[in-house]
């Protein structure tokens, strides 16, 4: 796709697919944050994060998701704060967040650390005071120094109108702004024009007692019928089954990198589960829409170990260790047999973040040569 062709696109988008109702607000926030951090000449990451959802009706029911909770992006925030990074954290409404993540989990509730003391007063546990101490008190100095700003969304339509304002925001920012994609983007959506008004019935009840609203020629009004949507035999009527016809969503990352962060470094995604197109395909990603660097991830070992694909670098993989060391493990993905159970003892994030932030430097210093030139 030409650039031309490319920009067609994008407008077309943006035209059909209204943006949210926050978006201006969003952006009266956004462009009051990065003012104040520009000012003070500190670094801002934009972090996106959570997955994005593809409604079926304009008064939405139903919709398709995208897996993630939150988890890399929410994590990822929180080491940007302690390498001196102002955060602005778009992200799925709902999905975790910094630092109240260390409690929202089923395994680790934050109920599950209080008690009532005698006086009747809630007071946290003696065994667990320490670290909820040591998040609370990370919390509140990013709240206090506003160095870190929360925006939400929730489809797939948000994302991209709040991702191209807060890029374009940034754009002033040239080297020192970094744009780091962790969001699980939906790639296929439903466009407006084809979208249901109400939510889809898995009955023709609407023609049956309306039959002076139904499409002409009106379709053959059977008897109304339970839909069972748990019953996938063959017995199920094809009439009975949902087909949905999904557009692809064009990809913005091209103009991301050209027109609206062009200085600033970009970091993108690409999660897979198959080993073997892991690297080709970030390889891939990288070449065709001319960032800085491709994160790569298997959905099976993304807590234990990514790979870093840049331009004209070796692919760096990145692990957490584990008692023992990793062998001969170095420079290819583990083996399903070499994953422990369970989770790590350290975050990778706490590995991904501060070379993240090596590689920031570099774009930085390459900037500043090239403008001296």
């Amino acid at each position: 796709m030409s650039a031309s062709e490319s920009l067609q696109a994008e407008d077309a988008y943006f035209a059909s697919n209204a943006p949210p109702k926050q978006l201006a607000a969003h952006t009266a926030l956004a462009e009051a944050f990065i003012s104040q951090h520009a000012a003070a000449n500190r670094r801002v990451v934009l972090v996106t994060s959570g997955g994005t959802t593809v409604p079926l009706e304009k008064n939405t029911v139903r919709f398709i998701d995208n897996f993630s909770a939150g988890t890399r992006g929410a994590t990822s925030a929180e080491y940007f704060l302690s390498a001196g990074y102002a955060v602005i954290f778009l992200h799925r409404q709902f999905s975790l967040l910094p630092y109240s993540r260390h409690y929202s989990h089923s395994t680790d509730c934050l109920l599950d650390l209080l008690e009532e003391d005698s006086d009747g007063r809630v007071a946290v546990r003696p065994s667990d005071s320490d670290r909820i101490l040591d998040v609370l008190r990370k919390y509140q100095s990013a709240r206090r120094n506003n160095m870190l700003l929360l925006l939400p969304f929730v489809t797939i339509g948000d994302y991209l109108h709040e991702l191209r304002a807060v890029a374009r925001l940034m754009a002033p920012l040239g080297s020192s702004g970094l744009l780091y994609l962790a969001a699980a983007v939906s790639d296929f959506f439903v466009p407006p024009e084809r979208l249901s008004e109400h939510k889809i019935q898995s009955t023709n009840i609407v023609e049956k007692l309306y039959p002076q609203d139904a499409p002409s020629p009106s379709p053959q009004i059977e008897d109304e019928e339970t839909f069972d949507n748990f019953d996938a035999s063959p017995r199920v009527p094809r009439s009975k089954r949902l087909i949905i016809d999904l557009d692809p969503v064009p990809k913005f990352l091209k103009s991301l990198v050209e027109g609206w962060a062009p200085l600033g470094m970009i970091v993108s995604f690409k999660l897979e589960t198959d080993p073997r197109i892991l690297v080709h395909k970030a390889r891939y990603s990288l070449e065709r829409y001319q960032h800085h660097l491709v994160i790569g991830n298997l959905l099976s070992t993304r807590k234990w170990e990514v790979v870093f694909v840049a331009p004209n670098r070796e692919d760096q993989w990145l692990r957490v260790a584990r008692h023992g060391g990793w062998g001969d493990a170095e420079g290819r993905p583990l083996r399903p047999d070499e994953v422990p159970e369970g989770d790590p003892e350290q975050e990778i994030e706490a590995l991904i973040i501060p070379a993240v932030a090596k590689l920031h430097d570099d774009h930085i210093a390459k900037s500043s040569s090239a403008e001296r030139k």
